[in-house]
């Protein structure tokens, strides 16, 4: 007797999926690649104040170098995902990889090929953020193929912890590189590790085989195996679909708020205080929280808890008592507690990864990384708006104006849905689409 199709397909995922030496391997790595992504991204907005000396801009033109990187960012999400799915999340990321490592150690080239330097740095941010775009979809795609729904949660948030460490790495490192050797330092060091990586993961993890494949299927689309309609219309008929794309939105634009706007936050409403305090303790306290909810889910699911309760539980810490937090933020004057509580909003949000990030991929395997980038477009977009303005007239950050207000004895205004009506434990829209 034949096993059925449904059976067969589902014997099949688990053939694909890693062992757990090859996990544990690839969840470093990509650790790693994650790390080098913040490193990359952050380098402009580390540089920008030393730029803007050497070239001559003013504030509304070195917030639309910054903010640049986010018109291209927003628009490769989905093709991101689409490609995950179909030529694998890997190769789209070493792909993405190497060519966003070039740029990045080849901006300081570009600043010197012209005069009109605010058009090639505006340029090159906006295929850094065309060529990063894909990242977290392809990720996304891959980690829903390859990883055991119970150990999800710990290596999404393994990986997603890797944000909170390149964005340290750059502000401390790139600091350093910044005062001793200028700012092409911090452009050449990002780019050149970003590089390193690549060369590692395709000596070592990738097979030249399957990446000129890959290549290949690019240049010809044509698909890698034979794929049958995915009933996108179904999909999005399905309220947890847009339960998962509205928690996404709103995910996404509560960490933006916290990223963009506290350090205007604490400079203003507590002068003297120490920067490098409110700047470094978040996101130091966010890396172990992001490894802490990553632990928690899966040991509740493997004893036993189902695994919707899980994800529910965890986005109602990582929306809904960080937006707590937050509002408490605003409502204090000592700066103690500001920065315990701008700490704890900051590391309860990274339980959104063990909570929307892996329901979507709970949600639908196949097409796990198109899905996440329609959701990740929502909460990309969040990050451009602003009050009637053009984003990037904020010069110092990556994500531009938002339309919030944080000010002195006020309240942060955070945008807040709770990921819980809609959340589904397995795909939706009935059996999976047939890879």
């Amino acid at each position: 007797m034949q096993p059925l199709p449904d059976e067969a397909r589902r014997e099949a995922a688990e053939d694909a999926q890693w062992s757990r030496p090859e996990c544990q391997v690839w969840t470093g790595t990509l650790l790693l690649g994650t790390c080098l992504l913040y490193c990359a991204r952050v380098s402009m907005p580390v540089c920008a104040a030393a730029m803007s000396q050497d070239f001559g801009w003013n504030k509304k033109e070195a917030g639309v170098v910054l903010s640049s990187f986010f018109w291209g960012y927003c628009l490769t999400q989905v093709v991101g995902g689409h490609l995950g799915d179909r030529i694998g999340g890997e190769k789209v990321i070493l792909l993405s990889a190497s060519a966003w490592g070039f740029i990045t150690a080849a901006t300081p080239l570009l600043s010197r090929l012209s005069s009109a330097h605010l058009a090639f740095m505006t340029f090159s941010r906006i295929l850094t953020g065309l060529l990063q775009g894909v990242y977290f979809p392809a990720l996304t795609s891959l980690l829903s193929q390859k990883v055991r729904e119970s150990e999800r949660a710990f290596t999404y948030s393994t990986v997603g912890a890797g944000s909170q460490f390149g964005t340290l790495v750059t502000g401390a490192v790139g600091s350093l590189l910044l005062d001793w050797y200028g700012w092409p330092s911090v452009f050449y060091f990002s780019g050149g590790l970003t590089l390193l990586w690549v060369c590692y993961v395709y000596r070592c993890l990738l097979g030249e085989k399957d990446l000129i494949l890959a290549l290949g299927v690019l240049a010809q689309g044509l698909p890698v195996s034979r794929h049958t309609k995915v009933p996108w219309r179904q999909l999005f008929r399905k309220p947890s679909v847009w339960a998962a794309i509205i928690s996404q939105l709103s995910a996404a634009c509560s960490f933006f708020i916290l990223l963009s706007w506290l350090p205007t936050f604490f400079k203003e409403t507590f002068p003297s205080s120490k920067g490098w305090v409110f700047n470094v303790v978040p996101w130091l306290v966010a890396i172990p929280a992001s490894l802490f909810s990553g632990l928690l889910s899966d040991r509740l699911i493997n004893q036993g808890y189902r695994t919707i309760t899980v994800r529910k539980f965890m986005q109602a810490m990582g929306l809904g008592l960080s937006s707590v937090f937050a509002l408490c933020l605003g409502h204090t004057s000592s700066f103690c507690k500001s920065v315990v509580f701008a700490s704890a909003s900051i590391g309860l949000q990274t339980f959104n990864h063990s909570g929307i990030s892996v329901n979507i991929q709970d949600l639908a395997p196949s097409c796990a990384g198109f899905l996440f980038g329609v959701a990740n477009t929502a909460g990309a977009l969040a990050g451009c708006r602003s009050r009637g303005r053009v984003p990037g007239w904020l010069p110092h950050r990556d994500h531009g104006l938002l339309d919030v207000r944080v000010r002195p004895g006020g309240g942060s205004q955070q945008p807040r849905a709770m990921h819980l009506p809609g959340v589904r434990e397995g795909p939706a829209g009935g059996p999976e689409p047939r890879p």
